[in-house]
């Protein structure tokens, strides 16, 4: 068995960021060749994943980057176990550099995807990605991954488990407002944007019900239709979640409409990103 020195171990700690006593082994194992002791150390990668791949991941946090001028947004969810490693310094590096990658390189379709590309800082996403989950020993996966075009307003919730990316068209007077709509969105949960995204079949049978109602109490025929009119808004702001119809979080006296047509902005959708909800 070759002898392994501490100067080797140092060397290969160094490359590596992995412990001490992992490092050693591998090196025992590679006979002192630095280069197979570096293949064994990821291989290890594969025994974690493995051995941890039924583990829930419900915890975990959300990474965003928004370009200088809010003209585009990305967000990274990054899945793990346990709470302590949400928080952690190794998960921050891999999130950062995959939201880093998402806005400035070709795109992703998936979390996988987006692991295969490069690491602005080098070397690869799964690399980095890889010596983590050795360093971390605990399952770790991209979860929902988004990249959206502005002018954009980014809210991301204290704890890093909640994330909006919310799009508006037109030049904003105030750009702060960006951001306070996408605080609204995380608090309020709106289900769509538009009321012409609502399922046309749902918003019928629900205007046909109010035509009825207002008819059985009686109501004049040429009011009927006013009426249904004013309950369908209710409707759109109560019951189907409409973005736009909603009273504004900071002032309820306004919907969120009201607001951004005071901007100079109209909405035209958002990314809402929740871990463990």
């Amino acid at each position: 068995m070759a002898e392994v020195t501490a100067a080797a171990v140092k060397a290969l700690r160094e490359k590596t960021d992995l412990p001490m006593m992992d490092c050693k082994k591998a090196l025992v194992e590679a006979g002192g060749d630095e280069d197979k002791a570096i293949a064994i150390l990821r291989e290890q990668f594969e025994k974690v994943m493995v051995k941890r791949a039924d583990n829930e991941t419900a915890e975990g946090r959300i990474f965003t980057l928004v370009s200088e001028d809010g003209s585009q947004a990305v967000a990274v969810a990054m899945l793990c176990e346990s709470a302590p490693v949400a928080g952690s310094e190794g998960l921050a590096e891999i999130g950062n550099a995959a939201a880093a990658q998402l806005m400035n390189g070709p795109g992703a379709e998936s979390g996988e995807a987006l692991l295969e590309q490069d690491n602005p800082a080098g070397g690869t996403l799964k690399e980095l990605y890889e010596t983590q989950i050795n360093k971390i020993r605990e399952k770790i996966v991209v979860g929902e991954i988004a990249r959206v075009e502005g002018p954009v307003g980014v809210y991301v919730h204290h704890d890093g488990k909640t994330a909006v990316l919310f799009q508006a068209e037109g030049e904003p007077k105030d750009p702060s407002v960006l951001r306070d709509i996408a605080m609204h969105i995380a608090a309020m949960r709106p289900t769509v944007t538009l009321v012409e995204e609502l399922d046309s079949a749902v918003v019928e049978a629900e205007r046909n019900r109010l035509s009825e109602e207002a008819k059985a109490s009686g109501k004049p025929e040429n009011i009927i239709e006013k009426i249904v009119d004013g309950r369908m808004k209710v409707f759109y702001r109560d019951e189907a979640g409409v973005l736009t119809e909603q009273p504004f979080a900071k002032d309820d006296s306004k919907s969120v409409g009201q607001i951004l047509a005071e901007n100079g902005l109209k909405a035209k959708g958002f990314t809402l990103i929740a871990i463990g909800s």
